[in-house]
């Protein structure tokens, strides 16, 4: 008797264990979905009202500069190879109280998504910095956050570039329009 009282003892021990052990996967669970504003690389975007075309010569004249590893006009995907910044990335932080790093190593990636707004043509031009940083020999790459300097600042270039693109074709049309009229 006292064998079977033990054992029903362990029984219930081991009953509450797995109940504990599910109710915890069950719900401590959801801390792993996704939350939003939680991410550690931070999407920027505008708007600009333009056609498509315009909107992805100016990206590609935008990022001329650098190499692309990723050039797709039908997916509106554009994405720049690794470029070496350790020398900024020290240069900046030397100042601060963050420690220097053995390498550090960035890459663009900017989409362009065609809409309408109000009845006019528009694209979403996004861009995303992904910064890697390693510290030491042993220690790998790990990412770091972005100041949005560069993202806003590539942002801003292709907002210039369709602006002056459009005031050109205008300024274009125009003088197309002067001179048939003066010629009839």
């Amino acid at each position: 008797m006292i064998a079977l009282n033990q054992s029903g003892r362990n029984w219930k021990k081991t009953a509450y264990r797995a109940a504990s052990v599910v109710f915890i996967a069950v719900f401590g669970a959801c801390s792993t979905f996704h939350q939003p504003g939680k991410e550690s690389v931070k999407i920027y975007s505008r708007i600009y009202l333009t056609d498509y075309n315009t909107a992805w010569q100016a990206a590609l004249e935008a990022l001329k500069p650098f190499d692309r590893t990723v050039q797709n006009r039908q997916a509106g995907l554009l994405q720049t190879t690794w470029i070496e910044n350790t020398a900024q990335k020290n240069f900046i932080d030397s100042f601060g109280d963050r420690p220097t790093y053995m390498k550090a190593k960035y890459r663009l990636r900017m989409s362009l998504s065609p809409g309408h707004y109000n009845g006019r043509p528009s694209v979403k031009v996004s861009i995303q910095k992904e910064q890697m940083v390693q510290r030491d020999a042993l220690e790998g790459w790990n990412e770091a956050v972005s100041d949005s300097v560069e993202e806003n600042t590539m942002l801003y270039r292709v907002g210039r570039i369709i602006f002056s693109k459009v005031k050109l074709k205008k300024m274009e049309e125009q003088r197309i329009k002067d001179v048939l009229d003066q010629g009839v």
